[in-house]
């Protein structure tokens, strides 16, 4: 093999991106089954309607923190091969134990009531150890060039949570909490059960050098970088939260009866999941930095196309588009995270990248307790929020990468002059 021979490696089996793509997708249907019947039995303690927002809110806040705080722990136990599973798993059992007595709990009385929020903050606190440490385990073990496309068959089942959420809504109307709420326990424990499995497979399965393309903005210093991500994060995960949530309903109003919105509403996650694996290969080639910087700018063009759509079919197609670039940016911000935290702190990059998605969402909830429609000014900038949040980070990214290819390019002048 000669020097300008491509990289070689050997793939993680499919089966570890397909594993975490269930483990992603029976725990976001929880936390979906959660939000919908959280009003009810907030009501069932004697708490008021205002009440749920600002739980809501305090289990984002909890997510915030206890995400880095799992990431760090993921990145100190898998120093052993097989004992960040076990701890996963005991951690998921306690959380699907507090969320699955939930609604058994949800009567009146003060008791209950404290009781009730006593379960919502231990299943907030443990429900972290499925987001950051079981998908620091593909950024930790497999080959780089592999990262891309595991991390589009791991967010698979985030995208088809999202795109299933409107019917589970539907389903699930007027039908008594107890049973979901098993369901969903169940679903997540026995899904966790087999992580310690899949953490000695990928421990085992041989891995090449990481390839050139998996150390994005090195020029800049980690410590730099790390900050840019999360600052990009933050801004990508805020416009998506305030379209997706805030702004996509009353945009299809405009051209369909509510009674459609089930159906248009997954349009978005269509996209999602469609273009994430194309958008892994381009990722494996010019490094995750680089694809979001570039999803960012397609992304805030499809979310300002959606606000000036002239008809149902364009608004279809922006929808799409915006969905799809969402895609692109979670699953090349999974391969942005896992090479700035190259040589054991994935765990830590994965964090901060979750905690930066939970503070977006929780920004999202708080703007909606603050009535932020309310204030005429607000109110107006509010639907061009998610664009300018978008290109703004997208931009800067790709500046980014536009210096370092300078500071590249200039290293061999310095060279020779010298």
């Amino acid at each position: 093999m000669t020097s300008s021979d491509p990289v070689p490696f050997t793939p993680v089996p499919h089966r570890a991106g397909l594993y975490m793509a269930a483990l992603q997708l029976v725990f976001t249907l929880g936390w979906t089954v959660y939000a919908i019947y959280l009003p009810r039995l907030a009501h069932d303690v004697g708490l008021p309607a205002s009440a749920v927002l600002w739980i809501l809110m305090l289990d984002q806040a909890i997510f915030t923190l206890s995400d880095f705080a799992m990431g760090v722990m993921a990145d100190k136990v898998s120093r052993v091969v097989g004992r960040l599973g076990r701890i996963v798993a005991a951690v998921t059992l306690v959380s699907s134990l507090a969320f699955l007595l939930l609604p058994f709990v949800a009567r009146e009385g003060t008791r209950a009531t404290w009781l009730f929020l006593a379960l919502v903050v231990i299943w907030a606190v443990t429900a972290s150890a499925l987001r950051a440490p079981p998908l620091m385990l593909l950024g930790k073990y497999a080959a780089r060039p592999a990262v891309p496309w595991l991390a589009a068959l791991a967010m698979l089942g985030y995208g088809l949570a999202g795109a299933a959420a409107p019917y589970l809504a539907l389903m699930l109307r007027g039908l008594d909490a107890r049973l979901p709420f098993v369901i969903a326990s169940v679903a997540v424990v026995t899904a966790t059960l087999g992580l310690s499995a899949i953490e000695r497979m990928l421990a085992h399965h041989p891995a090449a050098a990481p390839s050139p393309a998996a150390q994005p903005l090195a020029f800049t210093g980690a410590a730099r970088a790390t900050l840019l991500f999360v600052v990009a994060m933050l801004a990508f995960g805020l416009g998506f939260q305030i379209h997706f949530a805030l702004n996509s309903p009353p945009l299809f109003l405009r051209f369909a009866p509510p009674a459609d919105l089930a159906l248009l509403m997954p349009v978005f996650w269509v996209g999602f999941n469609l273009m994430m694996f194309p958008a892994s290969v381009v990722t494996r080639r010019l490094g995750g930095f680089a694809v979001m910087g570039f999803a960012g700018v397609i992304g805030a063009t499809a979310l300002g196309a959606a606000q000036v759509a002239g008809g149902l079919g364009f608004l279809v197609a922006a929808q799409f588009v915006a969905g799809a670039a969402w895609g692109a940016l979670l699953m090349s911000a999974f391969a942005a995270a896992t090479a700035l935290g190259a040589s054991g702190a994935e765990g830590r990059t994965l964090g901060l990248m979750f905690s930066a998605l939970a503070l977006a969402t929780f920004a999202r909830i708080a703007a909606v307790a603050a009535d932020m429609k309310s204030d005429p000014l607000l109110a107006a900038a509010l639907p061009w929020l998610p664009a300018v949040a978008w290109i703004i980070a997208g931009l800067m990214l790709l500046a980014l990468i536009a210096a370092r290819g300078r500071a590249k390019a200039a290293a061999p002048s310095r060279e020779a002059a010298a």
